[in-house]
């Protein structure tokens, strides 16, 4: 998962806004979002090289997403960054005690940022920053930096995610946002480490190229009455829609602030 656009109680109906876009290399093995057969509370895509997600919910109504943290020439954690989603969204533990019990183990992983929803807080931690940070009402940006950091994609998909957010929002609006190829100048780009070409090719929002790009894009809502709907579209090397997925379910809860 390289770019998750959110936004958190900031429209009257919805809890959660989150759209989202996979890049990962296209010969990489993969299931499309669905109920896992032997997990029927999880729904995500499945990683078949590691076993676990990039991003996912449950019927009870948490949510996880993962992106790794872009770091030229450091090896893999021993342990996948995957299992972080499952083994949240499998779990019981509130958002916070779970990143207690994680931290100090943390860096048996590669770099990663994850987003925990445990149905009452909102979390965001990274083991690059090392500092749990409960997030407020707001949109937020995450790629293969730090929160927020203010990458071309990032800063645009924010402005995008809000204006779509303004006209009453639906998901198809979030698709077309997770959709844009825009190569921004090359005074905008960052400078990871990775030289300029590579940069380019992983500026925009959704990237195309024959080896590595956006596999998937992803938008999932909590409104406020506990409906979740999760709608995914697949792509292929050439950036040509290959499938989608689309679920709505109730939760069966409703987020604090709907109950007062």
């Amino acid at each position: 998962m390289c770019l998750i656009l959110l936004a958190y109680r900031c429209h009257a109906g919805l809890e959660l806004a989150v759209a989202a876009n996979r890049d990962e290399y296209h010969d990489r093995p993969a299931l499309a979002a669905r109920f896992w057969p032997e997990q029927p509370q999880l729904l995500a895509g499945r990683d078949l090289q590691a076993g676990g997600t990039w991003m996912g919910c449950s019927r009870a109504g948490r949510f996880a997403a993962v992106t790794n943290f872009r770091e030229p020439g450091v090896t893999s954690g021993r342990r996948s960054r995957g299992e972080l989603c499952t083994d949240f969204l499998l779990g019981a533990d509130a958002a916070d005690d779970f990143i207690r019990r994680l931290a100090p183990g943390d860096q048996h992983y590669g770099g990663f940022n994850l987003l925990l929803w445990d149905g009452v807080q909102l979390l965001f931690y990274s083991n690059q920053e090392r500092l749990p940070r409960a997030l407020g009402a707001g949109i937020y940006g995450i790629s293969n930096g730090y929160l927020n950091t203010p990458w071309p994609k990032v800063a645009n998909g924010r402005r995008g995610l809000a204006g779509a957010l303004a006209r009453g929002f639906a998901p198809s609006q979030a698709l077309t946002l997770l959709g844009d190829r825009t190569q921004p100048p090359d005074q905008q780009l960052p400078d990871t480490g990775v030289g300029l070409d590579k940069e380019r090719l992983l500026a925009p929002a959704f990237i195309c190229s024959p080896d590595y790009g956006t596999r998937v894009s992803t938008v999932f809502t909590l409104r406020r009455d506990g409906t979740a709907r999760w709608l995914e579209k697949r792509f292929d090397a050439a950036g040509t829609a290959v499938g989608q997925v689309d679920f709505e379910f109730s939760t069966g809860r409703r987020p604090p602030d709907a109950m007062r």
